[in-house]
C-alpha cells in the first residue's frame, strides 16, 4: 500500500495546488480524483491493478501531513505496519484511518481519512463530455527543456498561448508590444489549433516534469488533456483553457 500512496501523493500533491484527493475502490478498479484549489486543472486516475486496501470511497486530506509520515526512515523498515482502519457505519464497514507502526510498536502515527458524505461534497466527480483532439503528441525531453527556457525567460507570464504554425505546435510568451518570446515546441504535428487559448505555465510544467510516459491532447474547442503513465496508475489531467 506504502508504494500506492507515494504515488498518489507524487502525481497530485507535488504540482503545489493539490492538498486533497478522493479515492473510490471496487473489486475490479480504483479510481483517484482531485481538483486544483485554483480549479486550474482536475485529475483523474485509474489505477493498473485494484488496491484491495482502496475498498469504498473516502478522501485522503491534508497531503502535506501524509507525505512526512509517509517520509520517516523508521516506516521504511519492510516489517513497519501500514494499514488501512476501518470503522462501522451503518453496519457496513467502511475505511477510516491509515495506521502506521513499527515492528516494536514504539513509534506510532493514524493518518485520519475523509468520510464519503465529505469528501464526495469537496470533490466533485466532473463530467467531462468530450472535445475533439485536434492536436496529439508525445512530448520530448528537447521540447520541454525548452518550454523551461522560455518560461525562465519570461517569468513574469503566469500563461502561455499555443498554435500551430506550418505543422509545427508552436509556443508563446508575453505580448509584441513589450517582452515575449515562442518556440516551436512540438515539430510536425497532424491537426490544427487556430484559437489562441491560454494555459497556466506552472501547472503545465509541473505534469511536464512528473517521470513516465506523457501524451498531451489539445483542442480548439478550449481544452487540454495530459496523459501520464506513472507505472501504477494511468493519470489524465484536464486543463480548461483561458480566453485571451
Amino acid at each position: 500500500m506504502k508504494d500506492n500512496l507515494l504515488d498518489i501523493i507524487g502525481y497530485t500533491h507535488s504540482l503545489g495546488i493539490i492538498d486533497l484527493v478522493k479515492i473510490v475502490g471496487t473489486d475490479t478498479e480504483t479510481e483517484v480524483h482531485a481538483i486544483a484549489e485554483d480549479k486550474s486543472v482536475i485529475v483523474t486516475g485509474k489505477t493498473k491493478v485494484p488496491v484491495t486496501d482502496f475498498s469504498g470511497t473516502f478522501g485522503m486530506p491534508n497531503l502535506t501531513k501524509l507525505k512526512t509520515i509517509l517520509g520517516f526512515d523508521v516506516y521504511n523498515d519492510d516489517s513497519a505496519e501500514i494499514s488501512m482502519t476501518k470503522a462501522n457505519k451503518d453496519g457496513n464497514e467502511v475505511p477510516s484511518a491509515i495506521h502506521f507502526a513499527t515492528k516494536q510498536g514504539d513509534f506510532i502515527n493514524d493518518y485520519r481519512l475523509m468520510s464519503q458524505a465529505i469528501i464526495e461534497e469537496k470533490v466533485r466527480n466532473v463530467t467531462f463530455k468530450g472535445a475533439t483532439w485536434d492536436v496529439e503528441f508525445e512530448p520530448t525531453i528537447a521540447g520541454i527543456m525548452r518550454l523551461k527556457m522560455q518560461a525562465s525567460a519570461n517569468s513574469e507570464e503566469l500563461n502561455f498561448t499555443t498554435k500551430t504554425e506550418d505543422g509545427d505546435l508552436k509556443i508563446f510568451f508575453g505580448d509584441p508590444s513589450t517582452h515575449s518570446g515562442n518556440f516551436v515546441f512540438q515539430p510536425t504535428v497532424t491537426g490544427e489549433l487556430t484559437r489562441s487559448w491560454m494555459w497556466p505555465v506552472k501547472v503545465f510544467l509541473s505534469i511536464m516534469d512528473l517521470p513516465g510516459d506523457k501524451t498531451v491532447r489539445i483542442s480548439d474547442q478550449g481544452a487540454a488533456q495530459i496523459t501520464v503513465d506513472s507505472g501504477y496508475t494511468v493519470y489524465e489531467y484536464l486543463l480548461p483553457a483561458q480566453a485571451k
